[in-house]
This record gives structure tokens, C-alpha cells and sequence, in this order.
């Protein structure tokens, strides 16, 4: 948690960009919220933030099944709905907004059509435990994070590769919540957020497809752990940590050197560039908030960036 003269890493004080108007918000009980937010009336859970070649944002709506855009001007709207419970969502080079749905699976929406549609709801017969996080690499393959209700009781939470031929890989079975995911600028490492085990693991990519020699690149502590994740250009990782009340930055040997505070809860759970800068958004999920903040590098070009 200290660099490497074991100083205290850097404050970057977030402020509040925008929040869920009152009248988007609904509180009301949930099956969601009655298993992952036991006793309470989660009125939104945002994650996924997203944007669009225009600079719209786009963010899911866990509980209520619900995909919104913010506007450059920070107008909300509802522009679709799952039918499940949406989390991580990845830009496409097509335009196109893939969703990892925790009930339904991998979807596909284009914007200006309805609804979204399934993309892969299952491996071998086998439905998914509950998908997370998902990201693409330079080539477009997919790689995406297999949830569930996994952790250091039951170590089985899966990582896929969706390759765009339609071949899916199985690279991890034996995570502890697997949550955020993202792919070094050199497209050779491969980073998870094992949320339960408070922890960011590390694993090459190798020639053939497959990974090796996982490690615990930087573990964290608190009542949850590490959840979306983001890169700069110069390997800097960018890990929100859901209980934490911020945003940790690693550099590429694993020191961390800076945190993003949040002004609001401490629920920071995703976290994204704004294209072609430093500028970060992340989702304080607890109170619907959208916070930003300017950090030392700027992110990492995406697939869906060009």
C-alpha cells in the first residue's frame, strides 16, 4: 500500500461530476438488493461507466435491470432495459455496447434499438455463475469475468476469452470473485480483481492463448475489496475498491503512488478514462454519484476507441 520510499501514497481529491436525479431513482425492494445488499432498498447500484465516441457516458443499473446514458451536458436518460442485472459494460469498434448481464449472461445493444440482445448465455450447456466485468483487447477478443456468489469459501469463480471467431476460453476457474478486469498497454498481462480476496491478480498472456503463473500483484484490506479497474498508457492500474472510499493507483512494479478520495460513500466501485485524457470518472454506487477526478497519466486507448 506505500511506494517505494514508503511514503503514503498521494491524496487526488474526486468531486462529485453528477448524480441519478430523484425521479430515475426507484425505492423499492429488489431480489438483487435482498441477496447482495441484505435489509436495504437500493433505489440504483451504478456501474459500468462507458463512453461513446459522442462523450455520452453510459452506466448500468444493477438492481432494475436498467442501461442510462449521461449526456455531454449531464442529462440523464433510460435507454434500455436487460430484463436482468447489468454490470460491466465494453464499447465495441462497431459502436455497439456489450453488457455482462450477472442473470442473463453476455449481451449486445445498439443504440436506437430497444433491447438488448443475448450473446452467449452459457458454456457447454453450463450456464454462467453470474457474469461481472468485461473488457476487449486491441484485437477484439473479449475477455470477461465470471462472478457469481464466489469467494474465499468457495475459490470458483471463472475468467473467459471470447474470441471473435466465437471461440470462448476458459483461462481461470479458481477465483475467489472475480470482478474488474483490464489488459496491460503492451496487451502481454492480464489483471483481475479477486474482490474476496482483497487483492489484483497479474498473469501473462502467452503465444499459445493461455495464462500462467497468476500472482497477487497488490492486496488491499476492508469489508470488500478491489472492483473496476483501468489503465494509462504508462501501466499505471487504477483499482476502485468498494469499501475503501476511493480509487488506489498502482505503477507497473505494484507500488501504489497515489488515492483518489471520494467526497461521497465509500462504495467506489467502477472506474473509467475519459477518452484521450487523464480525466477519470467512478461510480460511488451506494448514493448514485459520479465522481471525477484528474490523475498522473491518460488512459489507455480501447478496442472501442479506434
Amino acid at each position: 500500500m506505500w511506494n517505494v520510499n514508503f511514503t503514503a501514497p498521494q491524496i487526488i481529491e474526486a468531486r462529485v461530476l453528477t448524480r441519478l436525479p430523484d425521479a430515475l431513482r426507484l425505492p423499492r425492494r429488489s431480489a438483487w438488493a435482498d441477496a447482495n445488499k441484505p435489509g436495504q432498498i437500493a433505489d440504483s447500484f451504478l456501474e459500468g461507466p462507458t463512453f461513446d465516441a459522442q462523450g455520452s457516458l453510459y452506466l448500468t443499473d444493477i438492481p432494475h435491470g436498467r442501461l442510462l446514458r449521461v449526456s455531454s451536458d449531464l442529462q440523464w436518460e433510460v435507454v434500455a432495459e436487460t430484463g436482468g442485472w447489468p454490470n460491466g459494460l465494453a464499447l465495441h469498434r462497431d459502436g455497439s455496447l456489450w453488457i455482462a448481464d450477472y442473470r442473463h449472461g453476455l449481451l449486445r445493444w445498439n443504440p436506437g434499438t430497444e433491447a438488448p440482445e443475448l450473446l452467449l448465455g452459457h458454456r457447454n450447456s453450463e450456464s454462467f455463475k453470474g457474469l461481472n466485468d468485461l473488457t476487449f483487447d486491441a484485437d477484439g477478443n473479449l475477455y470477461f469475468t465470471d462472478q457469481g456468489q464466489t469467494g474465499l469459501h468457495d475459490p470458483s469463480g471463472r475468467v473467459y476469452r471470447l474470441r471473435p471467431s466465437g471461440q470462448l476460453d476458459l483461462l481461470l476457474s479458481n477465483v475467489p470473485s472475480p470482478n474488474g478486469i483490464a489488459i496491460d498497454p503492451s496487451g502481454r498481462f492480464l489483471f483481475v480483481a479477486a474482490t474476496r480476496a482483497n487483492a489484483v491478480w497479474r498473469m501473462p498472456l502467452l503465444p499459445d492463448g493461455s495464462v500462467s503463473k497468476a500472482g497477487a500483484f497488490q492486496t488491499f484490506f476492508g469489508t470488500s475489496g478491489p472492483d473496476g479497474l483501468a489503465m494509462d498508457r504508462d501501466g499505471r492500474l487504477v483499482v476502485a475498491h468498494a469499501s475503501l472510499g476511493g480509487a488506489f493507483v498502482v505503477d507497473a512494479h505494484g507500488w501504489c503512488t497515489h488515492f483518489v478520495r471520494s467526497p461521497m460513500g465509500g462504495t467506489v466501485t467502477n472506474i473509467a478514462f475519459r477518452p484521450g485524457t487523464n480525466m477519470v470518472v467512478m461510480t460511488e454506487s451506494a448514493t448514485g454519484t459520479v465522481l471525477e477526478a484528474e490523475l498522473p497519466g491518460v488512459g489507455m486507448g480501447l478496442f472501442g476507441q479506434g
